[in-house]
């Protein structure tokens, strides 16, 4: 359905304009400026509903398309659009962004102004990263992200922010570089940024596994895969709450889009060969991530490990190369991304009143926020996948899809959920239950603001446990041309010829 205004390009640049309007106020408008980016967000995100409203479930073409010349002597446009893979995404961006502006209204007492501009400017360059359809507007993007994340790391963080900060920069600029490499290689090769046009070439099997773990360097650390995820557990902990919540709900996500949109139907025979070793390294990331939550102590620390655990079972997921384990891993995403991010907002509320992350430092939360404590109960058992919550579907699908693509990935990973029981179910013993803790005997209950934006995320965790079609009927049909490309070939050519056949190319 036509939508009368460009929607692609007003939800990547209201944030953006939005975040540029701020710098006009005064430092001391604190307030002005906190409803402003709250005004901003909150337009932003009934903007982009038309994208779920009136998507067309029933093609894989992409929708919403816009497309100019921007620098035609490079052949470089600006090109956006989405598909069943990527939409979904923009919306998570637009909703976790307003609940970041209301979870820091606060507790970021210092340079307000400066935080909400690198907030809203993040929303802006994410947004742009899920439909940008061009490779060279897809690295601006991505790049654009690494300064406003950087600083809110490195300014309103804890006490080792500053070197979480550059840890983080280190990490994601090395893999980007060697993704800038791959896309000029693919330039001179295809004669094109456009990236649905590069996903039609029929590359050379060595250049197609060069390329692939080139863009893997980037896509992996991000995720982050293990080995390369020790960023990740010092960024979450230094990071203020706002900084946690787009760090898990919405960033690391774009790691595993990236192996969707870029690895797996550009390069499909590399893909395919070293399926068993994505599969290897996201089965030790589902162990290990487990394992080493077992021995925190540190609240934000913990989540941050289980994050590593939860994104092994996205990219175990998407390298099994069947539509189950596919639409599971997408899913999962989501998934994640509602429950760690709701986490991360409930560790925030605490730590606002306590000042501490230590878990020892908690103890009989229940008798003293039983509201929170409910909540905190909610999240937790959609981490561990209980049956009726987000986290189960999206978990079976995707050790559904293991089984069938190497049965000893799929033991392995139901076994890490029985790990992530064991240190969810833990952590709640310890932070609400045994005796109350001299140190937060007289906290305040949660404010109505603190209570809107976990009831907001509880309703995802309901909705999507008791009726996870109304997320997965938008992803069907892009999954499987994505399965066909990788499995027969480039082009919408050889999905014709093999409808024409009435059944599988042998």
């Amino acid at each position: 359905m036509e939508i009368g205004y460009p929607i692609l390009s007003t939800v990547v640049f209201m944030p953006i304009v939005g975040g540029l309007l701020l710098m006009l106020f005064s430092r001391k408008q604190e307030t002005l400026i906190k409803f402003v980016a709250l005004a901003v967000s909150v337009i932003t995100f009934v903007l982009s509903l038309p994208l779920f409203t009136n998507f067309d479930k029933t093609t894989h073409q992409m929708q919403f398309v816009e497309r100019a010349d921007w620098i035609p002597q490079w052949g470089v446009q600006y090109y956006l659009g989405v598909d069943g893979i990527s939409v979904l995404f923009i919306l998570l961006s637009t909703l976790i962004t307003i609940l970041c502006v209301l979870i820091s209204w606060n507790s970021i007492t210092q340079k307000v102004k400066e935080f909400y501009i690198a907030l809203l400017l993040i929303e802006g360059a994410m947004i742009g990263v899920f439909c940008s359809l061009d490779l060279f507007l897809f690295y601006i993007f991505w790049e654009a992200m690494l300064i406003p994340m950087y600083l809110i790391i490195g300014v309103w963080g804890g006490p080792r922010r500053v070197y979480a900060a550059i840890k983080f920069f280190l990490y994601t600029l090395i893999g980007s570089v060697l993704m800038l490499v791959a896309i000029v290689v693919l330039y001179f090769k295809g004669g094109t940024f456009n990236i649905l046009e590069l996903s039609k070439l029929s590359l050379p099997y060595k250049l197609q596994l060069m390329l692939f773990w080139a863009f893997c360097a980037a896509f992996a650390v991000k995720v982050p895969m293990f080995p390369v995820h020790t960023w990740l557990p010092d960024a979450h902990t230094e990071a203020p709450t706002a900084g946690s919540v787009i760090l898990a709900a919405i960033l690391i996500k774009m790691g595993a889009y990236g192996f969707l949109r870029f690895s797996l139907p550009m390069f499909p025979e590399a893909a395919k060969a070293m399926t068993p070793y994505m599969i290897a390294l996201s089965v030790i990331a589902i162990i290990y991530g487990g394992i080493v939550c077992l021995a925190q102590t540190d609240l934000k620390r913990l989540i941050a490990y289980s994050s590593v655990s939860h994104m092994g079972f996205v990219t175990l997921g998407i390298f099994a190369l069947n539509a189950q384990g596919l639409e599971g891993g997408i899913l999962q995403m989501i998934n994640h991304g509602v429950v760690t991010g709701a986490l991360f907002l409930c560790v925030g509320i605490v730590y606002d009143r306590t000042h501490s992350r230590q878990i020892a430092d908690y103890g009989g939360l229940a008798t003293v926020m039983p509201v929170y404590a409910g909540f905190f109960m909610l999240f937790t058992l959609a981490a561990i996948g209980l049956p009726g919550l987000n986290g189960f579907i999206g978990e079976f699908l995707i050790i559904l899809g293991g089984f069938k693509a190497k049965k000893l990935a799929g033991v392995f990973a139901a076994t890490g959920i029985i790990i992530g029981a064991a240190y969810m179910l833990w952590l709640y013993q310890r932070v609400f239950f045994m005796g109350v803790n001299d140190k937060i005997k007289n906290l305040e209950p949660m404010s109505f603001r603190e209570f809107l934006t976990l009831a907001t995320l509880a309703v995802f965790v309901l909705w999507i446990g008791i009726y996870p079609n109304t997320f997965l009927s938008f992803m069907h049909v892009s999954v499987q041309h994505l399965l066909d490309r990788v499995n027969y070939g480039a082009g919408d050519s050889m999905v014709a010829v093999k409808t024409i056949l009435g059944g599988p190319i042998p």
